[in-house]
């Protein structure tokens, strides 16, 4: 099975409150979308994932296309965004449909779905009801309502793709899910363990129940970084992946800029990998001048294939020349496209040693720098 998860992200979760829709505000260090996403790369089973935003919310799309993801701009109703996304995973056999506001889902929950479609056309979580139910009027109790054999529903939904694509094609009405979709079409659906944790974001109440959830599985790593390099003969310096006009070159085996080398070495030292020498010798000649984004993008891509989303980038670097201020916006920029976050995240700044040391006297550049990682 080549099986893809799809991620609906294009309601507008207006109950939950909040200045932006519920999947773009924050729980803890990540956004509520950014938790999902994880869940769903940090997974062996799932080869592609899609998210189907809102037309409003697509200048989100370049930060996930960075991380290998697929983006489409939804519909008017979450069946057309479900269509959407379905037809864009045309190389998958089979996909797992997930709600945007479920950040807490685990990779059980993910793992019994996935099982499932190798005997089954379509399979989905369900919680067990075990409280008593009651019918109401105006607040008041007017009977009750027997729990034998009644679910709550979650998601990931897992389908056979061209079997629901084939569903929606015939299916008329709104439906309350996919399930509902691939029921009217005659598809079987298996019932998988459901998880009390993977709740849904719905009211403003939820975001503190999802921290407190997340809180508890969450691995956090951050890393250092320090590099120096000094000053030779050229005409400009590379920082942070900005070539900035300077009567002096940095020195070094490849680019020389110091920037993207010590954010780097922050991203290993996060995954306890070595530094830059461990994964790209000095001594091997094919380094010889290279551009240090290649670096860079390797360490971030090595924290993403180990389920690691890098959330924060602090970078200062220490000379007295050249002047990093008037450039500090485009290096941010550069930085946040190179490791695939969005550039508020990424944060490049300067100073001076007061004239102190080799940076001071202007033998050189010194940098510093920490990133911070999430698996959830």
């Amino acid at each position: 099975m080549h099986v893809c998860a799809l991620i609906v992200a294009a309601g507008r979760g207006t109950r939950a409150g909040g200045p932006r829709p519920k999947q773009w505000q924050s729980v803890g260090a990540l956004r509520v979308i950014d938790h999902t996403i994880t869940a769903f790369q940090a997974h062996a089973g799932i080869h592609d994932i899609a998210v189907v935003l809102h037309a409003d919310d697509m200048h989100e799309a370049p930060r996930f296309k960075a991380a290998g993801i697929t983006v489409t701009a939804g519909g008017a109703e979450r069946s057309d965004s479900v269509r959407a996304g379905l037809v864009v995973l045309a190389d998958c056999t089979h996909v797992l449909i997930h709600d945007a506001a479920r950040p807490c889902v685990s990779a059980a929950v993910i793992t019994d779905v996935i099982k499932a479609l190798e005997s089954h056309d379509a399979a989905a979580p369900g919680l067990s009801v075990t409280d008593a139910l009651w019918t109401g009027s105006d607040n008041r109790v007017t009977g009750t309502q027997d729990r034998t054999g009644l679910y709550a529903a979650q998601t990931p939904q897992g389908f056979d793709r061209e079997a629901l694509l084939a569903a929606y094609d015939t299916y008329a009405g709104i439906a309350a899910d996919d399930v509902a979709v691939a029921r009217a079409a005659g598809m079987t659906v298996a019932i998988t363990a459901g998880d009390p944790d993977n709740i849904k974001i719905t009211t403003s109440g939820d975001f503190a129940r999802a921290r407190a959830i997340l809180e508890k599985s969450m691995d956090i790593r951050t890393g250092n970084g320090f590099d120096v390099h000094a000053f030779g003969e050229g005409d400009h310096v590379m920082l942070c992946g900005v070539k900035i006009p300077h009567n002096k070159g940095l020195v070094g085996h490849s680019d020389a800029d110091v920037g993207l080398h010590t954010i780097t070495d922050a991203i290993y030292g996060a995954l306890a990998a070595g530094d830059i020498g461990t994964h790209f010798p000095p001594s091997d000649p094919q380094w010889k001048g290279a551009q240090s984004h290649i670096f860079l993008r390797h360490a971030a891509q090595m924290a993403r294939d180990e389920g690691f989303t890098l959330t924060h980038v602090d970078c200062t670097l220490i000379c007295e020349h050249p002047k990093v201020g008037p450039h500090a916006s485009a290096m941010r920029e550069a930085v946040a496209e190179m490791v695939g976050i969005d550039v508020a995240r990424v944060s490049v700044k300067a100073t001076t040693s007061e004239r102190l040391g080799f940076t001071g006297r202007g033998e050189g550049i010194a940098c510093m720098a920490t990133a911070t990682l999430v698996k959830s």
